[in-house]
């Protein structure tokens, strides 16, 4: 049995392969390094193979990836081999190295036949470029339309949330605005008696003189019907912005219904009331409604109301903006000594117009700062916003954008530097979603 194994290592007989070369040193020595750096080759790329399988778990093929690497191992061994029999003749040691070798690559040939076809069907590196663009456009899309639920289910919390005040307002108001003519009439009643008693009675106890002079009686008389008035219209005005607000929501309208717009822009504009209204460095927005006979529109009157709100609440941003001073540049500014232009009489048009027996058209026009061309390009893009960090999610001008392709409907922008800014937003007048 140990002759067996020493076999392999039996060189009697034998002369060492540096007698072929004549041990001629240039020779020898021209071997010796070539068979050294073939040697050290092959290892090396062994070596990197099972690094490279090792650090990479899931990747396909690993078995011939080791196979080839076991290959190669065995291929600079016989280069070493080559080496050591120049001087010592173990040619059956050698033979055997051989051997295995041919084994291990045949192995690796048939295991490789059937591996080919799918190796074939990988990707190309093109394929997979392709595929990742696609992958990062459909994340994008999908966190697109994450932030516009969310900002959605934002609206229609609020809108709940406006309607349950409007609801919980407008029963107190409605009892206070329902006596107030019954409490107007009954005051009146009484100051008549007092007038009847007065005339009747010109010289009264002393001490309901001075009581009358006290409590200054006259000026009672006189003051407490304009009080009253006063009321009746503070009552008139809390009702109609219960009836904006409730109108504004439209909880209740989910579905596409045929509605007047010219309402629902009045309800907005109604809302942003105090906005309008100038304070400290800001003037008053003055605002000029050029409305036309429309149609009543079906639509969906909740979300419409949310494109007008965004719309207008834009508008007054950048005139507010325009009344400080234009932040544009230097090359678009036409004033003296290239000062930031400054507006000083803000206003906002609403035009409403039929186009045809088939469309509506609302135009909402500021006389503000304008935007350039590459603002413009930007404006209906999801998260774009001029606006300072925190101030804004750009969001606003996108899911109007939605909302009114929705309805079927085209959302344009015309502005130029300077100049202010003009929305125009195609309503069908008939839906086709019904």
């Amino acid at each position: 049995m140990l002759a067996f194994f020493n076999y392999p290592f039996y060189s009697n007989g034998f002369i060492p392969h540096g007698h072929c070369y004549l041990w001629k040193t240039g020779l020898v020595w021209l071997h010796i390094l070539s068979d050294s750096l073939m040697a050290l080759a092959y290892f090396s790329i062994a070596i990197a193979l099972v690094y490279f399988v090792r650090k990479r778990e899931d990747l396909p093929f690993k078995s011939i990836l080791l196979l080839f690497g076991a290959f190669i191992i065995f291929c600079g061994t016989t280069h070493i081999m080559e080496i050591w029999t120049l001087w010592y003749p173990t040619y059956w040691l050698s033979g055997f190295i051989k051997a295995l070798t041919a084994l291990i690559s045949v192995y690796t040939a048939f295991t490789l036949v059937p591996i080919i076809p799918q190796a074939l069907a990988l990707p190309s590196p093109a394929q997979l470029e392709v595929a990742n663009s696609q992958l990062k456009l459909t994340l994008k899309e999908l966190a697109e339309t994450q932030t516009q639920l969310i900002q959605t289910e934002k609206m229609s919390s609020l809108g709940k949330l406006v309607a349950g005040i409007a609801h919980e307002i407008n029963n107190p108001v409605s009892f206070i605005y329902g006596n107030i003519g019954i409490a107007n009439e009954y005051t009146e009643n009484l100051l008549k008696l007092i007038s009847l008693y007065q005339e009747c009675y010109p010289k009264t106890l002393s001490k309901i003189q001075i009581l009358a002079e006290t409590i200054e009686l006259d000026f009672i008389k006189k003051d407490l019907p304009k009080i009253f008035s006063s009321i009746k219209i503070g009552s008139e005005r809390i009702c109609e912005i219960v009836l904006s607000l409730r109108s504004f929501s439209r909880v209740d309208e989910a579905e596409i219904k045929r509605v007047d717009l010219h309402e629902g822009i009045n309800s907005t504009l109604l809302i942003l009331g105090n906005q309008l209204k100038g304070q400290g460095k800001y003037l008053d927005i003055e605002i000029i409604k050029e409305y036309g006979e429309l149609p009543q529109v079906d639509c969906y009157p909740g979300q419409l109301n949310q494109v007008f709100m965004n719309l207008l609440t834009n508008a007054i941003d950048t005139l507010r903006e325009s009344i400080v001073g234009c932040r544009v540049p230097k090359s678009n500014i036409i004033s003296a000594e290239n000062q930031q232009p400054t507006n000083n009489n803000p206003q906002i048009r609403i035009v409403t117009e039929v186009l045809d027996s088939h469309q509506v058209m609302i135009r909402v026009i500021d006389n503000g700062c304008g935007m350039t061309e590459e603002v413009r390009q930007k404006i209906f893009d999801p998260f774009f916003t001029t606006k300072p960090v925190g101030s804004g999610t750009g969001l606003g001008m996108s899911i109007s954008y939605q909302i009114v392709d929705k309805h079927g409907g085209q959302f344009k922008c015309i502005t130029q530097p300077l100049q202010g800014t003009e929305f125009q937003i195609r309503i069908p007048i008939r839906s086709k979603l019904y």
